[in-house]
């Protein structure tokens, strides 16, 4: 007997209407495959032989969202199903559009046109799984698979080759000789894919479980793009701190840190920027001066062609840039300082970065790392009970008030705005108008401020 899986009522509701008018029809992909391991599938798309036409006049409430590709959108209360009729695709020039779509009557064929094995089963409305192309078996044996020939595949859309390294990543699964191959072999139609297509796999990649081995072993496919990477792959440190070249390095970093976006993003890029800055002394030590900002260069720009938002580009190119600031030990004045300019989530970030860079060196001692950060911790949140992050908005004083005195409009008031903002962190003015005002006719007095 084969696999069966459990069916959602309301998925099974639309099946059986469509089998009812005479149609078959399927929950297929990447449903199936969740189903199979246990995990809850996101969506239920469904595959019928039914037309579109056909499948509209099964039911009420439904959109046609994809006329060339005979997609059906029904909709049910707050949920939506896609429902796409059998097809065959054909003609691939651009490496990512089918130039022709011919609609069937077969499930196999319809199933032989997927990408991988382990997307490539369906299941009728009582939960019976037909699988074509041994899915089960890759999904049992933890093996990423195209179905039929790999170079067919990612010839048709080259986004598969992504694909492909994302569910590697995300199952911890080995990709199978002949797809590794192909996948190598073909990297540069990636050049063909649009940013926002690249952009929404990579996140999936970095995410992974796996990330780490996948980035190691296909790191030619991540050198098409993020070229601005190349040049660290294979770049000796010759630095006694660090037993890593700069890409291998980088994967380690990413390994230690939480597994959220802009995290795994800045572990990848931080130190991006140090092949061009890279010296040697005369005794032979590396040296990487002004690494920092080369990074935060190299990492705006990357982010900006992938056109990720403007706070993920503004979180990880400030984390990049500020990744070797010390925190340990400090002050209490310059941990009030860095709260008010970078505020709690990013110093958060900033620790997690740190601790995963040291130790990704593979010459720092954790249990001394561990107490230094936690001590920048402590003092995080000691201040965060006391005061919370103090602003330029919580000043009380503006501009306003510097005019009533007597200033003129310009440049001068916004100085005197962060010297004042500066002595309150410091604690040497008390955030009241009063002393303020009284704290800036003395500033006003003193000749070497002007």
């Amino acid at each position: 007997m084969g696999m069966i899986i459990k069916i959602p009522p309301e998925v099974r509701g639309i099946l059986m209407r469509l089998k009812r008018a005479g149609y078959e029809a399927y929950a297929v992909g990447g449903c199936v495959r969740d189903s199979l391991l246990g995990d809850k599938p996101q969506d239920w798309d469904i595959c019928t032989s039914a037309l579109p036409d056909q499948t509209r006049a099964c039911f009420d409430h439904c959109v046609l969202t994809g006329v060339k590709y005979g997609t059906v959108t029904v909709l049910r209360g707050r949920n939506s199903y896609e429902i796409t009729t059998f097809r065959a695709e054909e003609g691939y020039s651009d490496s990512r559009h089918p130039e022709q779509v011919r609609f069937l009557d077969s499930l196999y064929e319809d199933l032989a046109r997927r990408d991988l094995s382990i997307n490539a089963m369906a299941a009728d409305a009582d939960g019976l799984v037909t699988d074509h192309f041994d899915g089960l078996h890759d999904l049992r044996h933890g093996l990423i698979r195209c179905v039929g020939e790999a170079e067919q595949r990612f010839t048709e859309d080259a986004l598969r080759i992504l694909r492909a390294l994302r569910f590697a990543a995300r199952f911890g699964f080995t990709i199978e000789p002949r797809t590794a191959h192909a996948i190598h072999a073909l990297k540069d139609s990636l050049l063909k894919v649009s940013p926002e297509r690249i952009r929404k796999e990579l996140k999936g990649l970095l995410m992974g479980k796996a990330a780490v081995e996948i980035l190691s072993e296909f790191s030619d496919v991540l050198a098409v793009i993020l070229p601005e990477l190349q040049p660290c792959m294979g770049f000796e440190q010759h630095n006694p701190h660090h037993i890593y070249n700069v890409y291998t390095h980088s994967l380690h970093t990413l390994a230690q840190v939480p597994s959220t976006e802009p995290l795994r993003l800045a572990a990848l890029l931080h130190d991006i920027g140090k092949p061009a800055c890279f010296t040697l002394d005369e005794a032979g030590i590396g040296h990487f001066y002004g690494h920092s900002e080369k990074s935060f260069e190299l990492c705006d720009r990357l982010l900006h062609r992938l056109h990720y938002d403007n706070k993920t580009i503004s979180h990880v190119c400030t984390l990049v840039q500020i990744h070797d600031l010390m925190l340990e030990p400090i002050s209490e004045k310059r941990a009030r300082r860095l709260l008010s300019k970078y505020g709690e989530p990013m110093l958060r970030d900033l620790i997690s970065l740190r601790r995963a860079d040291a130790l990704a060196t593979g010459t720092a001692d954790p249990e001394e790392l561990e107490h230094s950060l936690a001590q920048f911790s402590e003092l995080l949140d000691r201040l965060l009970v006391q005061e919370g992050r103090f602003t330029m908005a919580d000043l009380d004083i503006n501009g306003n008030d510097l005019l009533s005195m007597g200033l003129p409009r310009g440049r001068q008031i916004g100085q005197l705005l962060h010297v004042l903002f500066d002595s309150v962190l410091e604690g040497i003015c008390e955030n009241q108008k009063e002393k303020l005002v009284e704290y800036a006719r003395f500033l006003l007095s003193k000749k070497d401020f002007h």
